[in-house]
């Protein structure tokens, strides 16, 4: 509220004659003493946007003019900021020109580049034994020409009206009662601060411009279908020009014709023929380290299974192999030649003399369900 806020010139240590020069330096003496990345004390950050809110309303002419005449009741309607809903990056990007690398590796300066993503697409193999993989992609960085301002070499600036040249605006949206404000990117200079006489023509006074870039990306082995590998440094620029956000690359494992994956496991199903299922036999199965071969024992059933310690795919964290499960399906022939027919009937005939235990169990206990007699009757 107006009648509590503090005398601008008091906040700053200033006196009413004080030069345009004094009032920044002011600004920044009080901004490096109360700044939260140098002063952990209650009440800093408090401290910090008061004196920014003092600095933007001296530092102007216009405005240090109606507030000299009127007080802060003169400044209703002179698009100043709330401070106090702000946050401190948000502060620091509007007056970071004072402040040179001050806070250049600290949290609250950190102007954070532009993530972007790209697809990466590996077989089963490369994922179990790592990869190197060049990605060639597209990207926008800092125009050459005009060094990321957008104006053309020896063009007039004139700061931006919209933003008073902070290169931040700041908007407010009423829900109910509450009012929300955030500081956003100024869209009519596009948080450069200045509008150019003339834009660069090279890449039409975007600042920016596209280029193709190589870069190659480490696979660890282990990695699953959805990850993401992250490059850093290899997105696109911050507004000021000044880092470079992140590639990430989205992994993406193509189907294996004879494999599946289960975490670090492998399955592997594999037909069989009635006769190898019920005679028994020795069969090759695929690995992703080459063939294999497998016994199947006599009378194996439908949906067996066969374990391959350690043909499996390595564990992301521990580099740990899992192993390879073979799973055998029993393949029923859909036609059979007259020889085959004449001896599946032969087969049937001594099959039904000399049923199998599982068969023996199933029937008697289905009589016994049917005629309503006690199984062991």
């Amino acid at each position: 509220m107006v009648a509590n806020k503090r005398d601008y010139y008091e906040v700053l240590g200033l006196k009413r004659e004080s030069s345009p020069d004094e009032v920044k330096r002011a600004f920044r003496q009080a901004a490096l003493k109360y700044h939260p990345d140098r002063n952990r004390e209650p009440g800093a950050e408090d401290k910090f946007k008061e004196a920014s809110e003092a600095y933007e309303v001296l530092s102007d002419p216009q405005r240090r003019q109606l507030y000299d005449r009127y007080g802060h009741a003169g400044l209703n309607g002179a698009g100043t900021h709330d401070f106090s809903s702000m946050r401190v990056d948000d502060i620091f990007s509007m007056f970071g020109d004072l402040f040179g690398d001050v806070f250049a590796a600290g949290p609250a300066r950190e102007d954070r580049g532009v993530d972007i993503r790209t697809e990466l697409t590996l077989t089963l193999s490369e994922v179990a034994t790592g990869a190197e993989r060049s990605i060639r992609y597209t990207r926008e960085e800092v125009c050459d020409r005009c060094g990321g301002s957008g104006a053309a070499p020896g063009a007039k600036r004139t700061t931006c009206r919209t933003c008073g040249g902070y290169k931040v605006v700041e908007r407010q949206a009423s829900v109910g009662f509450f009012v929300s404000r955030t500081v956003v990117e100024c869209p009519t200079c596009r948080g450069r601060g200045f509008l150019a006489g003339q834009d660069c023509d090279a890449c039409a006074g975007s600042g920016r411009s596209e280029k193709q870039r190589t870069v190659t990306v480490k696979v660890p082995p282990g990695v699953h279908e959805g990850q993401s590998i992250r490059v850093r440094g290899g997105g696109e620029p911050s507004a000021n020009g000044a880092n470079y956000g992140d590639l990430h690359c989205l992994v993406h494992v193509q189907p294996h014709p004879f494999l599946e994956r289960d975490g670090d496991h492998l399955l592997c199903r594999v037909p069989i023929s009635i006769a190898q299922a019920a005679l028994g036999a020795h069969i090759e199965v695929p690995t992703l380290r080459g063939k294999r071969s497998i016994r199947i024992p006599p009378g194996t059933q439908f949906g067996a299974t066969f374990t391959l310690d350690g043909e499996g795919l390595p564990n992301l964290r521990t580099g740990r192999r899992g192993n390879e499960v073979i799973q055998v399906l029993i393949e029923v022939p859909r036609k059979l030649t007259r020889e085959q027919e004449d001896l599946l009937r032969r087969f049937a005939e001594i099959e039904t003399r000399h049923p199998g235990p599982e068969s023996k169990s199933f029937f008697e206990r289905l009589k016994a369900y049917f005629t309503g007699q006690p199984e062991d009757q």
